[in-house]
């Protein structure tokens, strides 16, 4: 399997930074993550929008879209799970 690249959007890239010390680290690890295996086991694609998967990670959810052609990995959304359906 190659490596995708991954593409934070400004969005994500502020709500990321907003996000408290311990949680930021782990959901930076997830994304990293997401380099190797796009579509982990727990990813859930989302009703509604096209082609846009979910991560878990504690309280926080990554969306994201798969583009398997060029390769990328585009995060869109971070936040908590209450609000980043919104």
């Amino acid at each position: 399997m190659s490596s995708y690249h991954i593409e934070i959007e400004v969005e994500a890239a502020k709500a990321l930074a907003k996000i408290g010390e311990p949680d930021r680290t782990r959901i930076a690890r997830r994304i990293e993550a997401l380099a190797q295996d796009p579509r982990p086991s727990g990813c859930e694609k989302l009703k509604g929008m096209s082609e846009a998967f979910r991560v878990r990670r504690g309280n926080y959810r990554i969306i994201y879209t798969v583009d398997d052609v060029l390769t990328v990995v585009n995060v869109t959304r971070i936040g908590n799970r209450k609000d980043v359906y919104r």
